[in-house]
């Protein structure tokens, strides 16, 4: 959250402008063009930040790809307090795009899945690092871990070949398409989240179709009024243009403004089973 709201205020302004746009990616300018941003950034920080680890969501993959243009020392990790509680990190200079980094010493992972590379699947762990149950609740403990020992995560994911993880939600909110296809509601979230009209979205199914409830700040609506911008067009532009990037199952029908915002977890996460 602090890393997207400090690109939509200090990057994005900067690096929408044409110039920039247009030496990005040119061999010398681009690179000093990058280079100053990066400074900038890293000042912000305190000037010697030696990596800034995220983690409990994926990141507006916007935002990384900025992120990782200007070799900013940003990487995604994966931890959960059963498993003591680091999964998966790699250090920022090999990190790859989208993922939460390698599994860490002592420690086995199982996809749940027919093709674990391209069809995610609950994550299974066992290791080390991973608890031996609940503290006086052997129910939940029975319920945690598989018959020949591999512990739940509940969360979705795929292991590329060369052992990255890449999240793609929790199995409980995973939503059954209309012919069987799933769909992770948090995957179009983080799409309509980086689209400049939105602040924060929540994906929910309703009569088997998909709408997306849509909260905007006090601020972003007067911001967005006094440059002559119309609510509703630009909301509904943005969800057109997520729907672009989806395939037609996953497609957002309908859409509801939310007036005030999403209730959330101490973690910051959005307490889904409100807003079924």
């Amino acid at each position: 959250m602090v890393l997207e709201k400090i690109y939509e205020k200090k990057i994005r302004p900067v690096v929408s402008k044409p110039i920039v746009r247009l030496l990005w990616n040119t061999p010398i300018a681009g690179r000093l063009v990058r280079n100053r941003i990066r400074q900038g950034l890293m000042d912000a920080f305190g000037g010697k930040l030696k990596s800034l680890i995220s983690g409990g969501a994926a990141l507006n993959p916007e935002v990384e790809k900025c992120l990782m243009d200007i070799r900013f020392p940003y990487l995604s990790g994966y931890g959960m307090t059963e498993c003591g509680p680091l999964v998966s990190y790699v250090p920022w200079q090999q990190f790859k795009a989208h993922s939460c980094g390698r599994l860490v010493d002592r420690m086995e992972i199982r996809i749940d899945s027919s093709d674990p590379a391209t069809v995610p699947g609950e994550i299974l762990l066992r290791g080390d690092h991973v608890m031996l149950g609940y503290y006086k609740n052997p129910e939940a403990t029975r319920e945690a871990f598989t018959a020949d020992g591999w512990m739940r995560t509940g969360d979705m994911g795929t292991i590329d070949a060369e052992g990255n993880i890449f999240l793609r939600g929790r199995c409980k909110t995973m939503i059954l398409g209309p012919s069987g296809q799933n769909i992770y509601p948090e995957e179009i979230e983080s799409l309509l989240n980086a689209q400049p009209a939105i602040d924060e979205a929540l994906v929910v199914s309703r009569d088997n179709k998909l709408h997306a409830l849509i909260y905007l700040t006090d601020e972003h609506v007067e911001q967005m009024r006094e440059e002559g911008m119309n609510l509703q067009e630009a909301v509904l532009q943005a969800v057109d243009d997520v729907n672009r990037q989806l395939p037609p199952y996953s497609h957002i029908v309908n859409y509801e403004f939310m007036f005030k915002e999403f209730e959330k977890t101490p973690k910051r996460s959005i307490k889904r089973y409100l807003y079924k």
